[in-house]
């Protein structure tokens, strides 16, 4: 290869920073929501809209711009997308208002996909050995996400508590400089890491396997962001916790999830359709027992790390994707992300909307567990799609035509 080890792992570790500073964005202004709610003058609930609108706009954007970005070579590509992210954080964190916030985190929400589908087909392209360091080099690029919520989302929500919440935003903006420079310096540009025909991509749109495994996390994931979008509110209004407490919450769904990828790994070399039912389970059990014990903080904490054991449903479902996407795995991983994000908006919404009727800060867990149970629905249908022999067609032969 024209590539050194050496490069290839300064390349991977750009790629990290890159998914790190994502991983801040995504789910810190989960953690800020109280404090950007009070300051722009509106409800928790309303403010909540801005984490769905973040979301949505991963869902429009990783399809999207995966397919028009298909003929520029990744280099340049991971480049442009992590420079509109920068961008994007920076216009969200001098937002005057919820509207132009909201329209802020849209645009943030846009490169998200494509960012994390294409920097895996890079790592992917880097390994020294394909057979056997894929798996490595993927989970390298997607522990900046890992590490985001164990160390980055706590800090992030630290900053905002005393500086401010637009601070959170300004520095992933520099994270997200800092990443598209290393890109720049380290990676190269690969010979064959342009698709010659978007058309390829568009194809598997079609196949009804690829659409019922998004759907199952499109729903299912939904339970954990039900919990997680309205955590730092219900600790503050219900449980009156200290203001460390909630740092030391998110920082226990981040420990959760670190510990829970490397289980939903184990699960999945196992059984992939065994695992994704495995984690649903988990979800709509750590749900119900954050509903269960709202108003005990500590309690509460233990309920988000069990839930961040269970927040590993992505990867048997990339396993998946990875099986019926054929030659369009770059569109696979992108949209497995997009509804990764469905679900970070289906969640909030649902929740928000219980919350806003009244039904206290419980409902978010009873409407996570609902989610888990919708998308236990979803894979039963995936399963039996699965099962269903495939029509054979028969070749008449010579003698048989007469």
């Amino acid at each position: 290869m024209a590539h050194s080890d050496r490069q290839a792992s300064l390349t991977i570790l750009s790629l990290a920073i890159g998914a790190f500073g994502i991983g801040v964005t995504e789910f810190a202004t989960m953690g800020l929501l109280p404090f950007y709610a009070s300051d722009l003058g509106v409800s928790e609930p309303q403010a909540g809209h801005a984490i769905s609108a973040y979301a949505l706009g991963v869902v429009v954007g990783a399809p999207v711009l995966s397919i028009l970005g298909a003929r520029l070579d990744r280099k340049r590509l991971l480049i442009l997308l992590i420079a509109f992210f920068g961008i994007a954080n920076l216009l969200g964190a001098f937002a005057p208002s919820l509207g132009l916030l909201i329209a802020a985190r849209f645009a943030a929400g846009l490169p998200h996909g494509a960012y994390l589908g294409v920097a895996m087909l890079l790592a992917a392209e880097l390994s020294p050995n394909r057979r056997g360091a894929v798996a490595v080099a993927v989970a390298q690029v997607l522990m900046g996400l890992t590490v985001a919520n164990v160390i980055g989302v706590p800090l992030a929500g630290a900053v905002g508590q005393w500086f401010g919440w637009r601070w959170s935003f300004v520095i992933v903006a520099g994270i997200a400089g800092l990443c598209a420079l290393a890109i720049g310096r380290t990676a190269p540009v690969l010979q064959d890491d342009v698709s010659r025909s978007p058309l390829n991509e568009i194809r598997a749109l079609s196949n009804p396997a690829i659409w019922l495994t998004l759907g199952i996390g499109a729903v299912g994931s939904g339970a954990i962001f039900a919990v997680y979008s309205y955590l730092s509110a219900a600790m503050i209004d219900a449980a009156r916790a200290p203001a460390w407490g909630i740092p030391l919450a998110l920082s226990c769904y981040g420990i959760g999830s670190t510990a829970g990828s490397y289980l939903a790994g184990r699960l999945t070399a196992w059984s992939q359709f065994g695992a994704a039912l495995m984690l649903l389970i988990g979800m709509a059990a750590m749900a119900l027992l954050y509903a269960a014990v709202m108003g005990h903080w500590p309690l509460m904490a233990l309920a988000v790390l069990g839930m961040g054991l269970m927040s590993g449903l992505v990867i048997p479902l990339q396993m998946r994707l990875m099986h019926v996407a054929g030659e369009a795995q770059t569109l696979a991983a992108a949209l497995n992300h997009a509804a990764f994000n469905a679900a970070n908006a289906l969640g909030p919404l649902l929740a928000g909307a219980a919350l806003g009727a009244g039904y206290g800060w419980a409902s978010s867990g009873m409407v996570g567990a609902a989610l888990a149970i919708g998308g236990m629905i979803v894979l039963a249908l995936a399963w039996l799609q699965a099962r269903r022999p495939r029509p054979v067609v028969l070749v008449p032969t010579p003698a048989a035509l007469g």
